[in-house]
């Protein structure tokens, strides 16, 4: 692993919350999903290019871990407000979508 540090400082200007995916479909002959996620009761929409590894159906109602604070993107024609947090991001991995079991409402912080 080879990341740059960062302070303490530089990790509190993301605005890290547990959201909810409303709804999830396929961008068609794209990678990528349009998920509409509740981050404490602020629909969002999000751009993920995680559709060759999740159906939109098994998003559904997940509690997902989302960057509130990224400057949005267009993205094939749609506008991004937000990025769904993954593991194993590195190129050819599958990634796992983070999520929250239990009670977190939406929009709680993570810190």
């Amino acid at each position: 692993m080879s990341a740059s540090e960062i302070s303490i400082e530089d990790f509190q200007k993301l605005d890290i919350r547990v959201g909810i995916v409303k709804s999830a479909e396929r961008i068609e002959g794209t990678k990528l999903l349009r998920l509409i996620v509740d981050v404490g009761g602020q629909e969002r929409q999000i751009i993920s290019g995680i559709a060759p590894w999740y159906s939109p159906e098994e998003l559904i109602n997940k509690k997902v871990i989302v960057l509130a604070n990224l400057k949005p993107k267009k993205i094939r024609g749609y506008e991004s407000q937000g990025m769904i947090l993954a593991a194993g991001c590195e190129e050819g991995q599958r990634p796992f979508v983070l999520t929250v079991e239990g009670d977190a409402p939406s929009g709680s912080k993570v810190c």
